[in-house]
């Protein structure tokens, strides 16, 4: 009896996306950092920008929508700026389409790379000193997975809860800050498109599908990565209560008094938010993390959601 083939939404794009992934033209040999933008302004992403450059001097890309006064801002700063792929029918939610680009402009290639998040990452010290000699996966809270409702959530929906439980003891990993040679942080991104089909579902392509992709791949061993503490190499501040950190002389402080090179989610504490902004936002509006949806988003966004609640199709 012959098998019929596996379908859904999701496996439909992922064939989109593995082709799209050899479409892109690799950045140059050398270390590198990429991310995604789209949905985003000059005055968005100008902390990243203007923090990097005056650290890193190397290839950098981000993927971008096409706005022309963006474009010529990433070009004064020698930032290179990529569209977006064009995809077929539906789409996931950017979270899932940056690993595409992520893995297209990294590439086999040599050199250490960054793939991370953009709008609430600043930069204090150059990202690659020490040099990365394998992939390092960053834990982002005090606890364990099992403290942390939204890790859970979509570990349960995309690997069952069996899986779920079994990881529930294990540090909380955060996906928006990738950092490894080149080629593994391209291999891992592949990865994680993969996993997120688990459940031949819209919710493989759901926000909150890549940060469960992304732990289950380090803590199952399905690739090699040391895990680093909080406040090293990287800081994530999102889960840190705001008291234990400060801003002084220009720099982020950590709770145990260092200052880390990469930081993620400074803009979740105001008092961390605002002197960052005036150091490094370019004399750019201030913008806020979270802003007002049209009617038109809260609908696309329930149609979205009664659709990943719909039943598999088998």
């Amino acid at each position: 009896m012959k098998q019929g083939a596996a379908r859904s939404d999701y496996l439909d794009w992922l064939a989109q996306a593995l082709a799209a992934t050899e479409a892109f033209a690799p950045l140059p040999d050398g270390d590198a950092v990429v991310g995604f933008a789209t949905g985003y302004d000059a005055a968005d992403i100008a902390p990243f920008v203007t923090s990097l450059r005056a650290v890193f001097d190397g290839a950098v890309a981000l993927v971008v929508d096409q706005d022309a006064d963006l474009r010529a801002f990433l070009a004064r700063h020698e930032v290179m700026a990529v569209d977006a792929p064009v995809w077929r029918g539906w789409t996931p939610h950017p979270v899932m389409q940056r690993f595409v680009a992520f893995a297209g402009l990294l590439g086999d290639r040599p050199g250490a790379a960054l793939a991370c998040d953009v709008r609430d990452v600043i930069f204090q010290a150059p990202p690659f000193d020490p040099a990365p000699q394998g992939l390092e996966a960053f834990v982002e809270a005090d606890g364990p997975l099992a403290d942390h409702a939204f890790n859970m959530k979509y570990l349960r929906a995309l690997f069952g809860q069996a899986q779920a439980d079994r990881m529930a003891d294990r540090a909380c990993l955060c996906v928006g800050t990738l950092v490894g040679p080149r080629a593994e942080v391209s291999r891992l991104s592949r990865l994680i498109l993969a996993l997120a089909s688990a459940p031949r579902s819209e919710i493989g392509g759901a926000f909150g599908a890549d940060q469960a992709a992304f732990n289950l791949a380090i803590h199952r061993g399905l690739v090699g990565a040391t895990v680093r503490a909080n406040y090293g190499r990287v800081a994530t501040l999102g889960l840190t209560p705001g008291e234990r950190l400060r801003f002084a002389d220009g720099h982020v402080v950590n709770p145990d008094g260092g200052i880390s090179p990469i930081v993620h989610q400074h803009d979740r504490h105001p008092h961390l938010d605002a002197p960052v902004h005036a150091r490094w936002g370019a004399g750019l509006e201030h913008r806020k993390r979270v802003r007002p949806k049209s009617a038109g988003q809260k609908l696309e966004k329930l149609k979205a959601s009664l659709r990943r609640r719909m039943p598999e199709l088998r």
